[in-house]
């Protein structure tokens, strides 16, 4: 049995999400996959790029996440663009509604890891950035980098 406590291995990030997107808060959600799926996630080949979250009926599904055939499969395998369901508590899944039906509110992915045997999303309610807000964070950044250099300099 794999260790608990054991450090989350990343399969995939949505890189361009902190930049596009302010995170307000994230949720750590199961995913159910088949079998071809799980072993394709564990290789690494996992997409994120231009997906989402969705709540339909009361449960939250994956949207856009792209997971590569297995190189192994049969005629059985996976549909790569499949929707996916996510696997969250009630008091969490209730909290995500209510919140993104807020405006200008959003749920979307921001990475998938392992954690134990388990392949886990991190979902997290975020709001759109508008152009000026992604430069002004671009130039902070380039500020704070330039700070660190100036003191380890010293």
């Amino acid at each position: 049995m794999a260790n608990p406590s054991a450090p989350a291995r990343e399969l995939a990030s949505n890189r361009r999400a902190r930049r596009e997107y302010e995170i307000l808060e994230t949720f750590e959600a199961g995913v159910v996959l088949v079998g071809t799926e799980v072993k394709s996630a564990r290789q690494g080949k996992v997409q994120l790029k231009d997906s989402y979250v969705e709540i339909v009926d009361e449960e939250a599904w994956l949207v856009g996440v792209h997971i590569s055939p297995y190189t192994h499969g049969n005629q059985m395998n996976h549909d790569p663009e499949r929707r996916r369901k996510l696997l969250l508590k009630r008091r969490e899944l209730d909290k995500l509604f209510g919140r993104s039906l807020l405006k200008g509110l959003t749920l979307i992915p921001l990475r998938v890891y392992l954690k134990g045997n388990r392949i886990k999303v991190e979902v997290a309610l975020a709001r759109g950035r508008k152009l000026w807000d992604k430069r002004e964070v671009e130039r902070k950044k380039i500020l704070d980098r330039e700070m660190q250099e100036a003191i380890t300099r010293r």
